[in-house]
């Protein structure tokens, strides 16, 4: 083999080597740019349950006074019930 061939054979296997090492590279980007979407989109998800545990307790909280005046409201209506049933007794006697 030849100076110059050696040369130009060397030159190749350089050139597939640095053609193998950009593509290595370029995967490891890919990688790295992956991992950083799954960590945002993971921040994400915690920022959207935080703001959804909060929403929760916010209508948890709304449903238990709901419950509260709906419990009052029926023990009011009772007695009103209660008091027109003795007007109209009182009435028919």
């Amino acid at each position: 083999m030849s100076d110059t061939s050696a040369i130009d054979a060397a030159s190749r296997r350089l050139a597939l080597a640095l053609d193998a090492l950009e593509a290595a590279v370029e995967r490891r980007h890919e990688v790295d740019r992956g991992q950083s979407d799954l960590s945002e989109q993971l921040h994400a998800l915690g920022t959207d349950r935080s703001r959804l545990a909060a929403d929760l307790d916010t209508a948890a909280a709304r449903a238990r006074s709901l419950e509260t005046t709906n419990r009052e409201i029926a023990r009011r209506l009772d007695i009103a019930i209660e008091s027109v049933r003795g007007v109209l007794d009182a009435n028919d006697r």
